[in-house]
């Protein structure tokens, strides 16, 4: 028994001597079905994308744990924040964000801050579009501005996603430009706000790209304007053979104003370093498929993608300016 030990032992060492690295701890990696949280309601672009990567992680086998999307959208989101907010050391729970990581908790003095979370990426950041029935005789951003600066003050409707969220932000800021007020009209979601403007029951919308080109493919809404300092990049045409690259800024129609959406990855409080490092490993894996390519291009994402202290210091500088914007619009809840 003696000499067996000695031999073993002198077998590791003369492994470790000759250069052959021991296998040391496994990095962590789930051990059951990991909650994909959506604080919006489905059809809109975070429900799309959440959904998309879930289908990218399932047909390339990236998990060996299921990705389970689960939809969490009252209270403007709150109700998906303060979920995994309440969900500290769970690394099995991480929630997709959009602008109301910010708005939610400013307009309903929830109790949460983004500072609740563990930041992991930044997927990419998400257009806003101004958006008109394809039947309408609007061509341009111009001739839709000056229809609504020639028409009585409250009678067109703007539709959008939630109220005291980014729709209605952009909203407020128009109507400054504009010097007139809209009746504004929210929705569940910026796929319902779609259909909404399909149906003429709103005038216009300033939703995403990714929620109404299905229905600018189809021929029935048109994309007047984007809320961008510069045009989109993408080259491929959708359709009457225009490509996201030919829908001008509103800058350019006299609407000087600029807004882009977090597109992000947050984990549940006190999440460990390895943990962190895993959903970041597994979303570079993700964004490296052609799928993920092509969705970036189907709805004419920015695609930055920042992680650790710079994703952080990207949402702090944010959650700022979104506390300037929702003061000018009067939509801070009295404790903030």
């Amino acid at each position: 028994m003696r000499r067996s030990t000695h031999l073993a032992l002198g077998t590791i060492a003369a492994l470790c001597t000759g250069g052959v690295a021991v296998p040391a701890t496994a990095a962590w990696e789930p051990v059951r079905p990991v909650e994909f949280i959506v604080p919006a309601g489905t059809g809109g672009g975070a429900d799309q994308m959440a959904r998309t990567i879930q289908g990218i992680v399932t047909k390339h086998s990236l998990m060996k744990q299921p990705l389970v999307v689960i939809n969490k959208s009252g209270g403007a989101g709150g109700e998906g924040f303060l979920d995994v907010k309440g969900s500290g050391g769970n690394p099995h729970k991480i929630i997709i964000t959009l602008s109301n990581l910010f708005t939610t908790p400013l307009a309903t003095g929830i109790p949460f801050s983004w500072k609740d979370l563990t930041p992991v990426a930044m997927l990419a950041l998400d257009e806003f579009v101004l958006w008109v029935n394809a039947d309408k005789p609007y061509k341009t951003a111009k001739e839709y501005i000056d229809a609504v600066k020639a028409a009585p003050a409250g009678s067109i409707k703007m539709g959008g996603t939630g109220s005291k969220q980014e729709d209605q932000i952009i909203t407020v800021a128009v109507e400054k430009a504009v010097g007139t007020k809209f009746t504004y009209i929210p929705y569940k979601g910026g796929g319902e706000v779609a259909v909404q403007l399909v149906g003429n029951h709103v005038d216009s919308t300033v939703n995403n790209p990714i929620e109404a080109v299905a229905q600018w493919r189809g021929g029935k809404l048109r994309p007047l304007c984007v809320f961008d300092a510069k045009p989109m990049a993408y080259d491929e045409p959708i359709a009457d053979g225009k490509a996201w690259k030919d829908v001008p800024t509103c800058k350019s129609a006299g609407l000087d104003m600029e807004y882009l959406m977090l597109r992000g990855i947050f984990m549940a409080p006190r999440a460990t370093k390895d943990q962190v490092e895993y959903y970041v490993e597994l979303f570079k894996k993700i964004r490296a498929t052609p799928e993920w390519q092509d969705f970036m291009k189907s709805g004419a994402f920015n695609t930055t993608f920042l992680t650790g202290a710079e994703y952080a210091k990207w949402v702090e500088a944010e959650d700022k300016r979104h506390q300037a914007l929702m003061k000018e619009a009067g939509f801070l809840a009295p404790s903030n």
